[in-house]
């Protein structure tokens, strides 16, 4: 069965968000299809010579924001608050949830509560115009890398929190293909650009230095 055959329900899957509007974030997104095509990630990770850095930031913010919901929505039958009471990745990983306005002081909740605050708050952060502009040419703000730089790590721990709990059930789907790619293309995107403090991918540490060959 293939893993987006299962648990499909508007509970689990939020709508896809869009590129930045406007002819550049299309652009882009084209740009992003056709070389992802070609099967060559370090490539497609690439900013396009000539681009614009946080425009390049902004598109595949998002791109990433789809796979990841996507991914772990296909899963939410199997990571329930019972099954996964604590947002981890290993014996040694525990993650806890804070977003510095709602919840101030880091709280403990299960992964799929985790999850939940997580893609509400990215979509918060999209929605924002301030912060991801939607007209074209309209300028970013100067902390913009920093709250790409926080989504970008914080999506990870979902990827973590995936590889420890849930891979047993993603290779009886026969999907691990798919997961790998997924996120082969992350960490590569992430590395080229520098969004994830080495320590933050220690989780995941030889599967990153495998795709990194580092």
């Amino acid at each position: 069965m293939s893993l987006f055959g299962i648990g499909r329900n508007q509970k689990t899957f939020r709508p896809k968000k869009n590129a930045p509007s406007g002819s550049k974030g299309a652009q882009l997104q084209k740009h992003i299809d056709s070389t992802l095509g070609s099967g060559n990630l370090r490539e497609a990770v690439r900013l396009p010579p000539g681009e614009d850095i946080n425009e390049w930031l902004a598109v595949n913010t998002v791109d990433f924001f789809n796979q990841v919901n996507i991914l772990y929505g296909t899963l939410s039958e199997f990571c329930t608050s019972s099954i996964c009471p604590t947002m981890s990745a290993g014996p040694k990983y525990e993650y806890r949830w804070a977003d510095g306005v709602a919840i101030k002081k880091p709280i403990e909740v299960s992964a799929p509560k985790y999850v939940e605050y997580l893609m509400d708050w990215i979509e918060s952060q999209l929605d924002d115009e301030m912060i991801f502009p939607q007209e074209l040419g309209a300028p970013f703000p100067p902390n913009f890398k920093d709250v790409v730089k926080t989504i970008f790590k914080r999506l990870f721990r979902v990827y973590a929190h995936i590889y420890h709990s849930h891979f047993q059930k993603i290779v009886s789907l026969q999907e691990e293909a798919h997961l790998n790619t997924c996120f082969k293309h992350f960490v590569l995107f992430t590395w080229e650009f520098r969004l994830i403090d080495k320590g933050e991918l220690a989780p995941l540490s030889d599967l990153v230095d495998s795709i990194l060959q580092l």
